[in-house]
């Protein structure tokens, strides 16, 4: 079972998605396990209080050292084959290619989910914490791409989608995808499906499919 370990200020911001459908289905059925850890838990302050001005100014508040690293040290303890994740426009691009080593090599993946302005930078050091961007944008803050990533290395664990063929990536296909009715009429003009995809010649059909993949 592959155990996710999500650091966060905002747990209920993500926990509606990894409990639906077929995410939902692979925690109720052990696949994965996923935990949270806020930091404010782990703070001496007693307004619980996690972020601080910046040094050198700027914009925003930063969230300290001290409590994100007491909660990764709560979800790693014990823990020799973890990664540990944090979140940057910069970082590696994450693919599925990642995500299928991910999901063969650890048992346990950790995210640093930042906000306001992002985490004291000492943290990521102090963890050995590898960088990961889903995409060259800047979003609010982390639990978006945690939530992202639980979807696509989860999908690559054995028996979340049933079977090893609803991998999109192991089969052909397209862009566009077609169901019932074979004519669908909408402010009456007819939107057919392909012919090809009636025809029941499988060659014809797989080379339309690579044809609109590509």
């Amino acid at each position: 079972m592959t155990h996710f370990h999500i650091i966060t200020l905002f747990p209920e911001s993500i926990e509606a998605y990894i409990n639906s459908s077929i995410i939902g289905r692979a925690r109720r059925d052990k696949k994965i396990s996923v935990t949270f850890y806020n930091p404010r838990d782990f703070t001496k302050d007693k307004h619980r209080r996690v972020d601080r001005k910046p040094y050198g100014g700027g914009p925003g508040m930063v969230l300290e050292a001290e409590s994100l690293l007491k909660a990764a040290e709560n979800a790693l303890r014990g823990k020799k084959d973890a990664l540990v994740i944090f979140f940057s426009p910069g970082g590696n691009l994450f693919t599925n290619a990642r995500a299928r080593a991910y999901a063969k090599k650890y048992r346990h993946i950790v995210f640093l989910c930042g906000h306001y302005e992002g985490i004291d930078a000492r943290v990521a050091r102090i963890l050995k914490a590898k960088s990961i961007s889903i995409g060259p944008y800047v979003l609010t803050g982390g639990e978006l791409p945690a939530a992202v990533l639980i979807d696509v290395i989860s999908r690559q664990i054995p028996g979340v989608l049933g079977t090893f063929e609803s991998l999109e990536e192991e089969r052909v296909s397209g862009r566009e995808v077609y169901t019932r009715p074979e004519v669908f009429v909408h402010k009456r003009k007819k939107y057919r499906v392909p012919k090809v995809l009636l025809s029941g010649h499988h060659k014809n059909i797989e080379e339309w499919k690579k044809k609109k993949s590509s």
